[in-house]
């Protein structure tokens, strides 16, 4: 199949808007990067967003949730003219991989009408409903950016978003062999911090660290989440985005800008502790997400025993790198290949999930490989 230009969208943990690039790509290489932009929510938006957080389809708040959702990635994405396919994310509002069940609010066969143009969507339930943790999902696209940029040893990626994922890499590895990639979530991320920064200063983050900057951590509580049942746990494994919320009530009872900082610590400490579980340590740790804008976590990055860079250093884009691994998905998904592997999330064989909505007439601007209309293929671990 001849490279096509996919366009992917990501509205992220951390509810501060969405992502939106081009990638032109086969899903299995990079063949070049296009077009990117961000349609930023609302306080508003985020408060409808946030007051939907934990609720599952039906409930209260998830309707009006939606439509904010909707409307906003309709307003982004007809801005990009020619492509030929959209992976659309949506907002997760509720994810519990133990009960087999993801929520994702967003509607994909509804955006393909209003954009007329194809869109892959609803990309975790497979992965879910076959056992795995549905999470992470960007580790594919990962692999393709780790040949892309010529790396030859180990390395690893790190987002920053509202929770905190890695991916380990062997570049020198086909991504289906085994060994190729090991992905889970580190831990918390920004979204302690963005919640902290809202309820004390009305700002969505906190810009340039500079509340982390003026508190000092407080080590016992750090030590005191790192002891949380998660980290104990063997990757892969994946985290809701609340999931700490009541072990870090004692971190958000300080002061704010000590609240702060205790959690960059935690985050620098989750980070480090999910580097010994790799298979081995990365040469690089490459951080992408809003976290590496936050000079308060790359300072505290930089203690680890690990070459730490923001992943701009490698010529990638961090503001847009999930978008662009919703556009090479969205791809694989048409391809008929995997989405996600037993190394990645979880699930006991490499499944290739998403559904495929197309407006009415458009079928014919598809490769021939992509004519199924969803998908949930299975293909035997190796």
């Amino acid at each position: 199949m001849e490279p096509i230009r996919a366009l992917g969208a990501m509205s992220g943990t951390s509810m501060d808007g969405v992502d939106a690039a081009e990638l032109l790509t086969d899903g299995e290489t990079i063949a070049g990067f296009g077009a990117s932009d961000y349609q930023e929510y609302t306080a508003t938006d985020r408060a409808v967003i946030a007051a939907a957080m934990g609720r599952w389809p039906g409930e209260a708040g998830v309707a009006q949730a939606a439509e904010v959702v909707e409307t906003a990635h309709a307003r982004l994405l007809s801005r990009f003219k020619g492509v030929q396919v959209v992976g659309f994310h949506g907002q997760t509002l509720a994810h519990d991989p133990a009960g087999r069940r993801t929520h994702q609010v967003g509607d994909g066969a509804l955006l393909a009408e209003v954009l007329q143009t194809p869109v892959v969507w609803d990309f975790r339930t497979s992965d879910v409903t076959l056992g795995g943790e549905g999470a992470p999902l960007a580790p594919a696209f990962h692999h393709a950016c780790a040949r892309h940029i010529g790396a030859v040893q180990p390395i690893a990626i790190l987002n920053l978003g509202g929770v905190g994922n890695l991916t380990w890499i062997d570049p020198a590895r086909a991504m289906e062999d085994d060994g190729a990639l090991l992905a889970f979530d580190t831990g918390p991320a920004n979204a302690p911090i963005n919640d902290l920064c809202m309820d004390w200063l009305g700002q969505p983050f906190d810009r340039d660290g500079a509340l982390a900057r003026e508190g000092c951590a407080a080590p016992d509580l750090v030590a005191q989440l790192m002891h949380h049942t998660y980290f104990y746990r063997m990757p892969p494994k994946s985290l809701d985005r609340d999931a700490f919320r009541q072990a870090g009530a004692a971190i958000d009872a300080l002061p704010p800008s000590h609240a702060a900082a205790t959690w960059v610590a935690v985050i620098a400490a989750s980070v480090g502790h999910a580097l010994t579980q790799c298979p081995t340590m990365p040469t690089r740790l490459l951080v992408t997400g809003g976290g590496r804008l936050n000079p308060a976590i790359m300072d505290a990055l930089t203690a680890l025993t690990v070459d730490v860079a923001p992943i701009e250093d490698v010529g990638l884009n961090g503001d847009m790198l999930e978008a662009q691994a919703f556009a090479f998905l969205a791809v694989r998904v048409l391809r008929g290949l995997p989405t996600s592997f037993p190394e990645t999330t979880g699930v006991k064989a490499r499944v290739g999930g998403g559904q495929v909505s197309r407006p009415d007439g458009v079928l014919d601007s598809l490769p021939t490989t992509a004519r199924h209309t969803s998908s949930r293929r299975v293909t035997k671990a190796r």
